[in-house]
């Protein structure tokens, strides 16, 4: 009897650890994949994932090292990334499994609603440094960025700022939730974060890429009939060679039940 039971608990042990599987990178794509994971180990209990954040760069870095099975990214994975991977003999899989709304957002006491894609460049690149040169009070502008291992650093930085460089010393932080309550807390704040991170303690800005004739709020419905700018996807890489352990999960992600979840978060589907 004693062996029995022991033969099983070393097929569960092996089961376990081969459905294991560990994804990270990107903080905005972060609350998506812990509530998918979640979702996923509920609905096959034999299975383990785990999340973690710290950024776009980190999760491609993990991939490469092999200490991450996915590796989640707000950008496309770069060039030399790629080259690296193939490098060490590795053939990297990207699914795109969600969209992303990009909002601007300021202190909620700031009485501008609206800028134009110029007007943000100015301001994130150093130009403009006072409110009331944008129809604001008489007060400092304080420009929030993530810091430059973020996939949305180096998003905002393309669609945005069109490649111009962001102001000396603005203030880099390390996580989308950071931004939030740093904003939520200096009336002159301003800065960007996923959709999915929106809260009462900061005000969405609405943008034009249009020099001004049309000033669009961001939102899911907004993002789908495309009237709003600020777009992107949101990636999920991994090695082919790991596509046996991963599939199921990411197929669980594209499943209506995985982009169900994608609508609940704040994110729009891929499919």
């Amino acid at each position: 009897m004693k062996k029995i039971i022991l033969t099983a608990a070393v097929l569960l042990t092996t089961i376990t650890a081969s459905q294991a599987q560990k994804i990270k990178g990107s903080d905005t794509v972060l609350p998506l994949s812990q509530q998918e994971a979640e979702s996923f180990m509920k609905a096959n209990p034999s299975a383990m994932v785990t999340v973690t954040g710290g950024g776009s760069g980190v999760g491609a870095s993990a991939l490469l090292e092999g200490t991450t099975d996915i590796a989640q990214l707000s950008r496309k994975m770069k060039f030399d990334e790629r080259q690296k991977l193939q490098q060490q003999g590795k053939t990297v899989k990207e699914v795109i499994i969600a969209y992303d709304a990009l909002a601007v957002v300021v202190n909620p006491n700031n009485k501008v609603t609206n800028l134009t894609r110029e007007q943000l460049e100015g301001i994130f690149t150093g130009k403009i440094t006072n409110w009331k040169e944008v129809g604001g009070a008489d007060l400092k502008i304080v420009p929030y960025s993530r810091e430059t291992s973020s996939g949305t650093y180096e998003f905002f930085k393309e669609s945005v700022l069109e490649n111009r460089n962001y102001m000396n010393g603005i203030m880099s932080m390390p996580a989308t939730g950071a931004i939030v309550q740093s904003i939520g807390q200096t009336p002159g704040g301003i800065g960007y974060i996923g959709l999915a991170y929106l809260n009462n303690s900061v005000k969405a800005i609405h943008v034009s890429y249009d020099g001004g004739k049309n000033y669009v709020a961001p939102s899911v419905e907004n993002a789908k009939n495309e009237t709003y700018p600020i777009v992107r996807p949101l990636y999920y890489y991994y090695v082919t060679s790991s596509e046996a352990l991963v599939k199921p999960y990411i197929d669980y992600v594209l499943s209506p039940a995985g982009q169900k979840i994608v609508s609940e978060i704040g994110f729009i589907t891929a499919q």
